[in-house]
């Protein structure tokens, strides 16, 4: 055997025993990461950079806006002032600017859609990025306004000869069909992702207790036929009450009760969450195929943990994340999770991973979301997060 043959034999175990030494570290330090709350502290601060701070991001000057209205979708953030819709990218630069009459703005975003419409007004838009896309003045007072993930609007309206009349939009803008309610109120509406159905929360308060149903409508037949479209109507137990919904992948309904989250699947209703086993401070049925909900504990005599559970509505599955502290708000966005613990802000994915971490100098006001982007308002500036 030959000195080069003897020299190629020992390269080739060097390179195999760093490769084993590449993968073992790996795994090691993917270990560590997941039990060890020290190291993934470390990992997320200096080596993934998931922590940044206050004053080190890009920022919105409020001081010279006059009572602005703030909203996040896709990876925008807005802010209404003067019937003025201005919308800034996650480096903090004004993109856009619509006109729109709208004071006390009513919003919804789903996907890359915004629908916006004026509290107890008649004014209805819907943007995307640039685009005004529509607008729109109907007859009665708008209460509620919910966009699907495809720009099909659904609005909710009062001060008719209805107690309610519900609005339903093709993306273009087109009234497709109305929905008359004459004995009770509708809370919620939410139009599934493949645009075939409206559901609708209704609530009677006439009797002497509180009935809730859900209404499913065929968008099809309620184009030809409103008054025999409804396909399924689904009464929740007398008394409890049904506080919103929304559509799902495969037409699977979350439903967020006062006591608890249901899912309802193929006209089947399924318990996810009773709100009587836990101290729940906060849940919401708003995002991608998840619920989630948070239970304070208790962590030693005078501290406290928050625990966030994400709980998938296909399988069921449970993702976990335990937040340091009491909660002060929580917002949803698609598969994004922004806590706010009044100083920090932990932004978690539906896997229930940290994603970024925002730490600051004083007690933050409010958080606005969206897909890719979020902002923590001050009381002269919005702090932006790219997510």
């Amino acid at each position: 055997m030959n000195k080069l043959n003897i020299n190629d034999k020992a390269k080739k175990k060097i390179k195999i025993g760093i490769i084993i030494l590449l993968i073992t570290v790996a795994i090691l330090s993917v270990a560590l990461y997941i039990g060890n709350e020290n190291v993934r502290t470390f990992f997320n601060r200096y080596i993934l950079k998931k922590e940044v701070v206050e004053n080190n991001v890009a920022s919105i000057d409020l001081s010279n806006i006059e009572n602005p209205k703030i909203y996040g979708y896709d990876k925008y953030i807005t802010i209404l002032s003067k019937n003025i819709l201005s919308t800034y990218t996650s480096s903090g630069k004004k993109e856009y600017e619509h006109q729109i009459s709208v004071s006390e703005p009513l919003f919804s975003a789903n996907n890359r859609f915004l629908a916006i419409a004026q509290k107890n007004g008649t004014n209805l838009y819907l943007v995307s990025g640039q685009d005004l896309l529509w607008e729109a003045e109907i007859e009665d007072e708008i209460q509620k306004v919910n966009v699907n993930k495809n720009g099909y609007v659904s609005v909710i309206t009062s001060g008719s000869s209805y107690k309610t009349v519900i609005y339903t939009f093709s993306p273009a803008g087109k009234e497709l069909f109305k929905t008359y309610l004459s004995s009770t109120s509708a809370i919620d509406t939410s139009i599934s992702n493949d645009n075939k159905y409206l559901s609708v929360v209704e609530i009677n308060t006439s009797g002497t207790m509180i009935q809730s149903n859900i209404k499913i409508i065929s968008i099809e037949k309620a184009q030809n036929d409103p008054t025999n479209s409804v396909i399924y109507t689904h009464n929740a137990e007398t008394n409890k009450l049904i506080v919103g919904i929304e559509y799902q992948d495969k037409n699977r309904l979350a439903i967020l009760y006062d006591d608890g989250i249901y899912t309802l699947y193929e006209e089947k209703e399924e318990q996810a969450v009773s709100f009587n086993e836990a101290k729940v401070t906060f849940s919401s049925v708003d995002l991608s195929n998840y619920t989630v909900y948070t239970i304070e504990k208790s962590s030693g005599l005078f501290s406290s943990n928050t625990q966030v559970i994400l709980r998938n509505t296909d399988t069921f599955k449970e993702n976990v994340y335990t937040a340091p502290g009491t909660l002060k708000d929580i917002k949803t966005h698609g598969n994004n999770i922004a806590l706010n613990l009044g100083s920090e802000v932990h932004f978690i994915n539906t896997n229930g991973w940290l994603t970024k971490k925002y730490v600051s100098e004083k007690e933050i006001n409010d958080i606005v979301l969206g897909q890719s982007v979020a902002g923590i308002i001050y009381k002269d500036k919005i702090e932006i997060i790219h997510l």
